[in-house]
């Protein structure tokens, strides 16, 4: 077994890099104690992969993936894209010293269909057979609705059989893999030898107030009621993180990526703390 390295998700602090700069917000996070970042939600503008390289030299942070995708999915993630910017970015990679790429989403537009999911699994398949070339390993983060069941079959398993482990690995998500209704250290044991990378990411009750909910059920509404989910710090939510990491350990997961979708108005760098100080409390202090 080996020991995961726990390591930051960028897109927590997207607005936090607009405000302090990409090597500030990463010195930041080393003087937290944080040694790792995964890239996402973060502009690849010259100005800001310098002062990544600056940190990955300076402050000995490793980046552990960057992201991509295989086209625009859509206006609102202007991202790197490998149809039109496959160069710019394996040289972002050799340069920043990565050696994985992850896709964060399908395209919106392929979401419920099968054919479309086919169609992608085989084009994000032969872009990884690419990177391998350059020594390079690309990965798909999934969501909660890659297991849509349509026609008897779960959408995700189409994702897995149109491609090959040599080409293409999986960012398991354990919050979105819970909101799908799995377990997610069984589904991480599951998927070993094709996952490398999973994001730690809790999953939160949070009952509305007794005057919202009130108020809500007077009106005949039930939505307040049963839309109950949030994202959570580590430790703060009902995740058996234990379990998680146990599963990871076993399954040889390389890297634990911290990621929050939401703070629900508290600093993101607030929100990292509490993760990291609960990470701590479990017995995980060195795996920063």
């Amino acid at each position: 077994m080996s020991k995961p390295q726990i390591a930051v998700q960028m897109m927590m602090l997207a607005g936090k890099v607009k405000e302090l700069g990409v090597y500030e917000t990463l010195k930041t996070l080393k003087e937290m104690g944080f040694n790792a970042v995964e890239i996402s939600q973060v502009d690849m503008s010259e100005e800001n992969v310098a002062e990544m390289e600056r940190a990955v030299y300076e402050l000995e942070m490793n980046i552990c993936s960057l992201s991509a995708y295989t086209a625009q999915i859509h206006p609102s993630f202007p991202v790197d894209s490998f149809d039109l910017h496959f160069d710019k970015i394996v040289s972002d990679a050799k340069r920043l010293d990565v050696s994985y790429l992850r896709i964060g989403s399908l395209p919106f537009t392929h979401y419920g269909q099968p054919e479309k999911f086919i169609e992608f699994a085989k084009e994000m398949d032969m872009w990884g057979a690419k990177l391998r070339e350059y020594g390079i390993k690309l990965f798909y983060h999934n969501h909660h609705c890659e297991f849509d069941k349509v026609d008897g079959k779960v959408l995700f398993e189409h994702l897995v059989e149109n491609t090959s482990a040599e080409n293409i690995g999986f960012e398991i998500d354990v919050h979105w893999i819970q909101r799908a209704g799995l377990n997610p250290a069984k589904f991480i044991k599951k998927m070993a030898g094709r996952a490398e990378l999973v994001h730690l990411k809790d999953y939160r009750i949070a009952t509305p107030s007794q005057e919202d909910l009130m108020g809500s059920l007077a009106k005949g509404d039930m939505n307040l009621f049963f839309n109950t989910i949030q994202f959570a710090e580590i430790g703060e939510g009902n995740l058996d993180f234990k379990e998680i990491i146990d599963a990871c350990e076993e399954s040889n997961v390389r890297y634990l990526p911290i990621e929050q979708d939401d703070t629900y108005g508290r600093d993101p760098f607030e929100s990292l703390q509490i993760s990291m100080d609960n990470l701590k409390k479990m017995g995980y202090a060195d795996y920063f």
